[in-house]
């Protein structure tokens, strides 16, 4: 078993409250989950406006599966553009 984790530090320029960060990264958050199928939350900056941290988990049987899917899902959210990413990290347990 492989456990695959990503962790995305993101700027959020436009947000000039926590209610407008929040609801862009509600939406981002919604949108890989539903797309990915994979685990995601809000881990850190939260009460940071325009920038944050979120996370994201999945389990396989394959490294290499895992690895593919995570780089998908940094790919979508480097693909929003009301968000930078500011730092990448995966790791594999």
């Amino acid at each position: 078993m492989v456990i695959g984790v990503l962790e995305v530090s993101l700027l959020v320029p436009e947000c000039n409250s926590l209610k407008d960060k929040r609801h862009v990264i509600k939406s981002i958050l919604d949108g890989i989950r539903n797309k990915f199928n994979i685990s995601a939350a809000e881990t850190g900056e939260l009460d940071a406006w325009r920038r944050s941290e979120i996370g994201f988990a999945c389990v396989s049987n394959d490294k290499k599966v895992a690895n593919t899917l995570l780089n998908h899902v940094l790919s979508g959210i480097e693909s929003d553009p009301r968000v930078s990413v500011t730092d990448v990290q995966i790791e594999f347990l």
